[in-house]
């Protein structure tokens, strides 16, 4: 609880520490953290609703915008839910596929971390050298899906493009690079004095409190907890191959290094059985443009930890209902009992051991007045000009803008 006597420090939404816009209003005594708060809501879109109003094959691709890093994760948790309400038996070899790509990107969003990790604490040319490294997965996955960000290879029934002989060989030599230079970045986290002074005792999160907070993902493996979809609930090709939960106790920063570190090993060795396993046959069948009515929730292991998906289908070509939890909303209460009695200096690399995408967590919240009778339900177009209301009390009048606009061009 933020102290009157307490000095209090707003930083974000737009602040250089942090990449994408956010709140956090942090209470100090000295350099003390004594208390914070998260106000989210800076990156709302409307993915949801837009869904709703869209057919399901068009709903994937802004389903697949929900976030830049792991964008197959929740293609793939969406397309895995509307495919169980409309009974849709998807192939052997495009589960495969599914994982492949899974996999690959876990490898990108785990390198793009530690990166991250090493600017937040002054360690650049770690930045550097796993940035290096992220190229060559990315490059990998522009060659088996056609694009290194927003794949586009699910669809509802399978995926689009397959792999060939050749990729498969480029696939298990870009393995054998990354792993080994994975290799180095694990005996650099046990061996650097500085890293593990750094790292070591920040951001603890008990391992009652990652359990009462609900953490999930390597924030909540780094406390012990050995929670993983993959293995709890397994989709796609999991339940055929082989691998390890990386867990750990030190319930720290250092411990979520290691985690992400570890799962990279096990990515590595995952990717060879995928190759060594896919099965032949089709890649893709054919589904229905109108899905059946039903509802159904996907889960899905995500880089960041669980991503969950609701649809409800009514039996158009529209879905009733889309839900998301991506996992940084699931983590983002953990923040505040990591920062607890901790230093400010301590502030950038906290938060980013949960390993934010905030964009994906943003929604809208609709607070309700229980005393009121009235329905508390309210309309695209009254919002849309509440919104011009607002801009207009600051001196931005976005009619007369646009008709000025319109005479230009």
């Amino acid at each position: 609880m933020h102290e009157s006597g307490d000095v209090r420090i707003p930083i974000g939404p737009q602040h250089p520490a942090l990449k994408e816009p956010e709140s956090f209003l942090i209470s100090l005594r000295g350099e003390k953290i004594t208390a914070s708060s998260v106000r989210l809501g800076y990156n709302h879109r409307g993915i949801e609703k837009a869904c709703e109003e869209r057919t399901y094959t068009q709903g994937l691709y802004l389903i697949e915008r929900i976030c830049g890093i792991c964008s197959h994760s929740h293609s793939t948790c969406f397309v895995q839910a509307v495919e169980e309400i409309a009974g849709i038996q998807v192939s052997p070899r495009a589960k495969y596929m599914r994982t492949l790509i899974a996999e690959l990107e876990r490898i990108h969003s785990h390198l793009l971390w530690l990166g991250v990790a090493g600017h937040e604490i002054g360690f650049d040319t770690l930045l550097m050298y796993t940035w290096r490294d992220r190229e060559v997965v990315m490059d990998l996955l522009a060659t088996l899906t056609g694009n290194r960000v927003n794949y586009g290879i699910n669809t509802i029934g399978g995926v689009r493009r397959d792999i060939n002989s050749k990729q498969k060989e480029e696939v298990l030599k870009a393995i054998d690079i990354l792993e080994e230079r994975t290799k180095y970045y694990i005996d650099l986290a046990k061996n650097e004095t500085t890293l593990l002074k750094r790292l070591q005792g920040v951001g603890v999160l008990s391992y009652e409190d990652a359990k009462k907070l609900d953490a999930v993902g390597p924030t909540a493996r780094a406390s012990g907890i050995e929670r993983d979809v993959r293995k709890d609930d397994p989709y796609a090709a999991y339940a055929e191959l082989d691998f390890k939960v990386i867990s750990v106790n030190s319930c720290d920063v250092y411990g979520r290094t290691l985690v992400r570190l570890g799962e990279l090993m096990e990515s590595y060795s995952l990717v060879r059985q995928i190759i060594r396993k896919i099965p032949d046959g089709p890649i893709l069948i054919k589904s229905p443009r109108k899905i059946p009515a039903g509802q159904a929730v996907s889960r899905y292991e995500a880089p960041r930890g669980e991503d969950l998906h609701y649809v409800r289908a009514n039996g158009t070509e529209k879905p009733d209902r889309v839900k998301v939890r991506a996992p940084t909303l699931a983590n983002i209460q953990s923040v505040s009992k990591m920062l607890e009695d901790r230093y400010l200096a301590d502030m950038p690399i906290v938060i980013a051991a949960i390993d934010p995408c905030f964009s994906c967590t943003d929604r809208l919240v609709s607070i309700r007045d229980t005393k009121s009778k009235e329905k508390n339900t309210v309309a695209w177009e009254t919002i849309r000009l509440k919104g011009i209301a607002w801009y207009k009390d600051k001196g931005i009048d976005f009619i007369s803008l646009n008709k000025k606009l319109t005479k230009l061009f």
